[in-house]
């Protein structure tokens, strides 16, 4: 049955979605870190509905104010980008999801035609493609992703919470018990993927970030990385302690609603418009001054300095020509995005727009 759109009923507070967009940009690690210990009987196809149509269709207004705010973002038309760079060589950004939504793992035609004209494929971070990396960085700075004191999750939490988090991993074939020792955001990436997520996962289905490598190693492609899994984890692990135990709960609070929420960002992400994103949460998830700062830090951490990073790695890359660098979409708008930090390093961008 189609949600009806219901800002208050989305509005209790705008950390509520910060897991959700943390599931999305780390979730790979979490699904290679436990992969065999899943326990998941679902059906593969996603059941949330697009709050976008339903915002369309019961509030206009508002929704007329999105599509405002989304074409006001620079450079949030497209999800493809011709990226020429100062020396005349030519090369596509493009923005990506981490999930093996076929919707999102189909490049459409125009995405296609610029990998495969491609000398080079650029990820976030080669790790995903090795389990042991990431067993390796784990052991490494095992700070990162667990409590490496007396702490334990179920410590940090209140009684009514932790029912919470118990059942949403109950759902996914897996305990408190075996996973207390867990930072709270590595927990969050668990119980915020849907349950088709983790069945397609488990069917051995590859989140877009893997595709795109398999099919550039089958077609003979060089695939390198701009970051490192201690580097992406570093970004989360820098947050406050209270925010991501807020984060968890609240992003509990949304029980199915969440799947609603990641249905409507794989509709923005199919639109071709990444410039819609951050909008839409502001317009479904507004919060107080408390959550403006908590948001903020997030912002500044998780995408604002990994953007810098990124564009300021992926320049020599560019001056060679023939890459096509997959990167998250929600790094790709705003005034300091990467599109942006390239143009002002004197790099020409162009968007184009999806073809089927």
């Amino acid at each position: 049955m189609l949600m009806r759109f219901d800002p208050d009923r989305l509005a209790d507070a705008a950390l509520r979605l910060l897991a959700a967009l943390t599931t999305l940009a780390f979730a790979s690690f979490t699904l290679i870190l436990l992969a065999g210990t899943w326990s998941v009987q679902a059906e593969t196809v996603c059941t949330g509905d697009d709050l976008l149509a339903a915002m369309e269709r019961d509030d206009p207004a508002a929704y007329a104010r999105l599509l405002d705010a989304s074409a006001a973002t620079p450079n949030g038309e497209a999800m493809l980008w011709k990226i020429e760079a100062p020396n005349g060589a030519v090369s596509h950004l493009y923005g990506t999801m981490h999930v093996t939504d076929p919707r999102i793992v189909e490049l459409d035609a125009e995405a296609a035609a610029a990998l495969d004209a491609s000398k080079t494929l650029i990820i976030e971070t080669t790790d995903i493609l090795d389990p042991a990396a990431i067993m390796a960085t784990m052991a490494e700075h095992p700070d990162l992703m667990m409590f490496t004191d007396a702490t334990t999750l179920s410590s940090l939490l209140a009684d009514e919470d932790r029912e919470r988090v118990e059942g949403a991993l109950d759902e996914r074939g897996l305990s408190l018990g075996a996973v207390d020792r867990m930072k709270p955001w590595m927990i969050a990436a668990m119980v915020t993927l849907p349950t088709c997520e983790l069945a397609r996962k488990s069917a051995g289905a590859e989140i877009l970030d893997v595709a795109l490598a398999t099919r550039a190693t089958a077609a003979g492609m060089k695939v390198e990385g701009l970051e490192t899994t201690a580097e992406q984890l570093g970004a989360m692990a820098a947050l406050p302690l209270d925010f991501h135990m807020r984060a968890l709960v609240e992003t509990l609070a949304l029980g199915e609603t969440v799947d609603d929420l990641i249905e409507t960002m794989v509709v923005i992400h199919a639109r071709g418009e990444p410039g819609l994103f951050w909008p839409f949460f502001e317009a479904v998830l507004p919060g107080d001054a408390e959550d403006g700062i908590a948001i903020a830090g997030f912002e500044q951490s998780v995408i604002v300095d990994r953007n810098r990073t990124m564009a300021g790695r992926m320049a020599p890359v560019l001056d060679a020509g023939g890459a096509f660098v997959a990167i998250g979409a929600l790094h790709l708008p705003g005034e300091e995005g990467v599109v942006a930090l390239l143009e002002k390093a004197g790099y020409a961008a162009t968007p184009l727009p999806a073809r089927n």
